[in-house]
């Protein structure tokens, strides 16, 4: 071996550590390595693509039905969220993480409701991009009077649904996409 190869592995050598092991019998020397001090990387999300859609069947206007519907009409709103891919990601996603989305629906005027719609997923091993929406619903069952609705969503992650359960370790927010809501029988 040259010197120089020598000198570099001089200097990436660690000392061995020495284990005191059982009287009686002779110590134990061990030595381990890692690909990287910081392998399991940060853990972060992006929410992304809020959207509400109407699920009429007979739109007027096919372009603006999915935010233009009647009090009848049944929607969903929903919203993607999307993951970083590190080991620390994979293994929590692995270990079945909870991802609840609260919607926010906020009405203009002075008839205007607001409330709040859930939805709630559990992710999956390998998978990293989710869309999270709500269960068909609509406005008259919401107690929406017609009127203009402006619709955000905040995120919660976490905890896993194991018995190896964390802590909440996300939360994030996104705003805002427009819902119209119409009198049913004015079509």
């Amino acid at each position: 071996m040259s010197n120089v190869m020598q000198e570099m592995a001089a200097k990436a050598s660690r000392p061995q550590q020495r284990v005191i092991g059982v009287p009686g019998q002779p110590d134990e020397l061990t030595l381990t390595e890692t690909r990287s001090q910081t392998i399991v990387g940060p853990v972060t999300f992006r929410l992304f693509d809020l959207d509400v859609k109407g699920l009429g069947a007979n739109p007027a206007e096919p372009a603006n039905s999915q935010y233009i519907i009647a009090e009848d009409e049944e929607f969903v709103v929903g919203v993607k969220v999307e993951f970083n891919k590190t080991p620390l990601t994979e293994l929590l996603m692995c270990l079945g993480t909870r991802i609840k989305i609260n919607f926010g629906l906020e009405g203009y005027g002075l008839k205007a409701a607001e409330l709040d719609l859930q939805a709630s997923i559990v992710s999956e091993k390998g998978k990293y991009i989710y869309h999270v929406k709500t269960e068909p619903t609509r406005p008259i069952d919401q107690k929406m009077p017609y009127g203009l609705y402006a619709i955000g969503a905040v995120a919660t992650v976490g905890p896993v649904e194991n018995p190896c359960t964390t802590k909440i370790w996300g939360h994030g927010y996104i705003e805002r996409v427009l819902l119209q809501v119409y009198p049913a029988g004015l079509e």
